[in-house]
């Protein structure tokens, strides 16, 4: 079901996920309730993006500054998403979901690096949408990162310095073959991009909604569609018919 029709195609939506302890307290409720809602969303945003043929998903789940969170409510984090993937691996093979992942996942605990790699291997064949879930993700990180990988190929004679061109700085990012992103949404008002994707969202058009996410629905996703629909992406060039 299509609420609107897109007058330009939308391959990659990220999504910053925020608001979600602000969502528990304004509640009552402790900060770990809101973590908790803001997973149940996640389910929905795949029929969303079926819907209007969006082909990935990023989400920014846990970036390497929320290690600096207290202990107990990284602890849940953990549990909530290895709960997720228990709990919904079924539905995102019968849907075609392919689960990738971007960031060090290496310092999360080793249950829980089991489990997202499980469901990685498990979906790496799945035809349809792409869920690049963003753990322990860090934008300076990882082009830090990217930069290493090539210097050391280089180190290795793979090719000289000259032929470093930002197709292979692409391919050196966690995101390599993904396409750019279209729409970066953050929920909750805030108004920055806080470290998410800087590579991939140079020419994405920013939308930032008041909505915290777990009451980010339907309507609400519709909603930044249509602000993306208003948008004229000229990637740096001129409009036809402003060019004279």
């Amino acid at each position: 079901m299509r609420e609107i029709e897109l007058n330009k195609p939308i391959k990659h939506v990220a999504i910053i996920m925020d608001g979600n302890g602000r969502w528990a307290k304004k509640r009552g409720l402790p900060r770990t309730a809101g973590h908790k809602a803001a997973m149940d969303r996640i389910i929905d945003l795949f029929d969303y993006c079926r819907d209007y043929d969006i082909k990935v998903l990023s989400l920014y789940a846990f970036s390497t500054e929320n290690l600096k969170r207290p202990k107990q409510e990284i602890a849940f984090l953990w549990r909530y998403l290895e709960l997720f993937f228990k709990r919904e691996i079924d539905t995102l093979m019968k849907d075609g979901t392919k689960v990738v992942v971007s960031g060090d996942i290496s310092k999360l605990p080793e249950k829980t690096q089991k489990i997202v790699n499980k469901a990685v291997d498990q979906t790496k064949n799945n035809p349809n949408i792409i869920w690049n879930i963003c753990l322990n993700y860090g934008g300076k990180q990882e082009l830090t990162r990217a930069a290493k990988l090539i210097a050391e190929e280089v180190k290795e004679g793979k090719f000289k310095v000259e032929d470093i061109t930002e197709e292979v700085m692409e391919n050196h990012l966690y995101t390599g073959g993904l396409p750019n992103v279209d729409l970066m949404i953050r929920t909750s008002g805030e108004i920055r991009t806080s470290n998410f994707l800087p590579w991939q969202i140079a020419y994405a058009e920013y939308v930032f909604t008041p909505v915290q996410f777990p009451d980010f629905k339907r309507k609400e996703f519709v909603d930044c569609l249509i602000e993306y629909n208003k948008r004229n992406r000229r990637y740096g060039g001129l409009d036809d018919e402003k060019n004279n």
